[in-house]
């Protein structure tokens, strides 16, 4: 097998006659979120803006170009996510992460395609160069090649790259709830029934932080409040995370591996309420709960996970919030 593969972040290759995965010259395309979602959940005519705000599409006009190749194993993927999903938490449950992580990282990845191409063309219409930190362009490398395990036969070995953690979900209505942050590649994805969160390049570091909350729900059937609470720890905890992946790659004569590189332990930052609360009224805000609802002075911050005073798991039946 090639020593090398397509690798898009060495000279930051963006162009639409190449394919976003395989660098194979093609004219065909393929959506960002997979069609079927959108199509069940009816969000393809949606607005979605860039980090920025300057900028929106519709999520159906999100298109990624791509071989026939990559098209058809993404089509195979989705066959196989869309059966699961079917089944509800217990087909999302029995799937292989590794299955999730390719899943989830075709929506991520095209996102972040999508950041990479705006903002390349706003600083080339000011007379600048677009350019990567070392950091950014390591991480995104690392993700890009992980993501070709679509499509070339690539696996990992031990401990995974990933945090992905799936539980059961109610909502009263068909309904479909995502965030990503395609930066830090990051993406959670909710509907009536299950619910998952991913961190898709922090070698578990952060399923390991949450290891104790994780437990208390194992078996739960969370209320969308607390869904919510879950993934803003982890964005929270990636944020204050000092800690930069390593991976070893071996490209052998028919596959590759990818092994994680144990360095040294990661690092979390100061964890700031001040910030955590900001960020997590942004997800709470569907609810009317705003920062100073959870930041009040002399009590601690509020948590629909743990109740603040015995850290016990709150009942999601006991939670008197719409869902």
């Amino acid at each position: 097998m090639s020593q090398t593969l397509y690798n898009p972040f060495n000279d930051l290759i963006f162009d639409p006659h190449f394919c976003f995965l395989s660098g194979a010259l093609t004219t065909e395309k393929m959506t960002v979120f997979p069609q079927w979602l959108m199509d069940h959940f009816k969000f393809g005519d949606e607005r979605i803006e860039m980090m920025d705000k300057a900028k929106s599409y519709t999520y159906e006009n999100l298109e990624l170009p791509c071989s026939p190749e990559v098209k058809d194993a993404f089509e195979a993927l989705d066959i196989k996510i869309k059966a699961a999903y079917e089944q509800g938490y217990d087909g999302m449950a029995r799937l292989d992460e590794v299955l999730i992580f390719q899943w989830t990282g075709r929506m991520v990845y095209g996102l972040l395609y999508y950041e990479m191409v705006y903002e390349r063309d706003r600083l080339l219409k000011k007379g600048e160069e677009f350019k990567l930190s070392p950091a950014l362009k390591e991480r995104f490398s690392n993700f890009h090649l992980m993501l070709q395990s679509v499509i070339e036969p690539i696996s990992f070995k031990g401990k995974k790259p990933w945090s992905i953690v799936v539980f059961p979900l109610k909502y009263s209505a068909d309904i479909f709830s995502y965030r990503d942050d395609a930066i830090n590649l990051m993406f959670s994805f909710g509907v009536n029934s299950f619910g998952f969160v991913a961190c898709l390049q922090d070698n578990g570091v952060l399923k390991a932080r949450h290891k104790e909350v994780l437990g208390k729900i194992e078996g739960q059937v969370l209320h969308p409040v607390q869904f919510e609470e879950l993934y803003a720890r982890f964005h929270y905890s990636d944020y204050i995370l000092q800690y930069s992946p390593k991976y070893d790659v071996d490209f052998n004569s028919d596959d590759v591996t990818i092994r994680v590189k144990e360095e040294k332990e990661p690092i979390f930052g100061l964890w700031n309420e001040d910030i955590y609360a900001q960020l997590l009224s942004n997800y709470w805000g569907v609810y009317g709960i705003t920062k100073d609802d959870i930041l009040q002075s002399q009590r601690p911050t509020l948590s629909f996970l743990e109740n603040p005073y015995t850290k016990e798991f709150v009942n999601p039946e006991a939670i008197a919030l719409p869902f």
